[in-house]
């Protein structure tokens, strides 16, 4: 039984789906979505994109408390637990839909397999934080996304036989969905790019990798940002500092900004018009559409764990608004670095990264960002 909670587990959860109906002499499986996040509109899209299944199991938890939340979920799974008996529980990330169905499952027998395992911030402010630990030290297989992740597991205690460093599958959903983003339009509504015409030809720069080969002629020449920590978003006087920033930044370059419902509520309680030169905000996307955005950015300024990873992978600079991050690997990379909530310095970093132009070379990737981590996980999974 797979779970997802949020639009992130669902890019984690597809690639291993679609590797285990391969084999369906070895595995019968099932999708429960615990409804911690949902917006019918915004999961059909992301369903669809992604071509995860619809869920087989629904428990519409909705939103509250963590305690609510976690307490909703786990008495709504153990009555799945008792109907469905199933042999393993998959949880993917570090949602609390993560935690809390880890422990039910734990308590009931059930063994657990948690994905993307022993990532650590080492600050317990963070909910994910919490999440996170527990998961990990109650499951039964870990599968890891770096090194970094390995040596926080073991540092903890973890038994080595229960750790296997398998890749990240969100690389997987990731590099399955790069030939379609030549066919979005995303880009042409906005008019960041413009229709090359026969004669146009494409300068090496433009040249960035067999995708951009096959796209119009564009300019690189804008900003795409995505926040939703409540860290950032719920303290007015970290989001006014943002803002600003974002401001000032447009006045140079576009920046594009989807605006989560939530996000965007916040800003009219602190009353705040996020309006600019060349601030252009945008309803949630789909992730294709989001995918294309990102990957002909000149930059990424975001406080999302997995656009970090996505931006190491496609070779674009990114700038996390936190003071710390637990994909370190990111950092390692050079293409990631972490900025203060601070006007300034956001603007600073902005503009020392767009003076350059993007990364004159593609980085090297990590070790197993390559598109085939479920298929290491299945292949653990059959030994059991």
């Amino acid at each position: 039984m797979h779970i997802v909670g949020a639009r992130p587990n669902f890019m984690k959860v597809a690639p291993i789906m679609r590797e285990m109906s391969r084999y369906p002499q070895n595995f019968n499986q099932l999708l429960l979505h615990t409804g911690q996040h949902y917006d019918e509109n915004m999961s059909k899209i992301f369903f669809e994109n992604i071509k995860l299944p619809n869920p087989d199991i629904y428990l519409g938890v909705g939103s509250g408390t963590h305690a609510q939340q976690t307490a909703r979920i786990m008495l709504a799974f153990e009555s799945i637990l008792f109907e469905h008996k199933p042999d393993w529980v998959i949880v993917v990330g570090d949602v609390n839909s993560t935690m809390a169905c880890a422990l039910t499952a734990t308590k009931l027998g059930i063994r657990v397999a948690h994905v993307e395992a022993g990532l650590r911030s080492f600050d317990s402010t963070m909910p994910e934080e919490i999440n996170r630990i527990l998961t990990d030290h109650v499951a039964d297989l870990l599968f890891t996304t770096e090194p970094s992740a390995n040596e926080n597991l073991h540092k903890e205690g973890i038994p080595r036989d229960k750790i296997y460093f398998v890749g990240n599958v969100i690389i997987d959903t990731l590099v399955c969905l790069l030939p379609k983003v030549k066919n979005r339009t995303i880009l042409l509504k906005l008019g960041l790019i413009k229709k090359r015409n026969k004669d146009d030809r494409m300068s090496k720069s433009q040249r960035h990798d067999e995708i951009s080969t096959q796209c119009p002629k564009f300019t690189r020449d804008y900003v795409l940002v995505t926040l939703h920590r409540p860290s950032n978003v719920d303290r007015p006087e970290k989001l006014r500092e943002i803002l600003f920033a974002l401001k000032d930044i447009s006045q140079k370059t576009p920046v594009i900004f989807p605006v989560h419902p939530r996000t965007r509520n916040k800003f009219k309680e602190a009353k705040m018009k996020i309006d600019g030169n060349k601030l252009f905000i945008l309803e949630p996307l789909g992730y294709l559409d989001f995918l294309s955005l990102m990957h002909y950015a000149n930059l990424v300024i975001t406080d999302s764990g997995g656009i970090q990873e996505e931006t190491t992978y496609l070779g674009i600079p990114c700038l996390t608004v936190r003071p710390n991050t637990e994909r370190p690997i990111t950092i390692e990379m050079g293409t990631n670095q972490l900025v203060a909530t601070e006007r300034k310095a956001l603007i600073d970093a902005s503009f020392a990264i767009l003076r350059n132009n993007r990364l004159t070379t593609m980085p090297s990737r990590p070790a197993f960002w390559d598109g085939r981590a479920a298929q290491r996980i299945i292949k653990v999974l059959t030994s059991f």
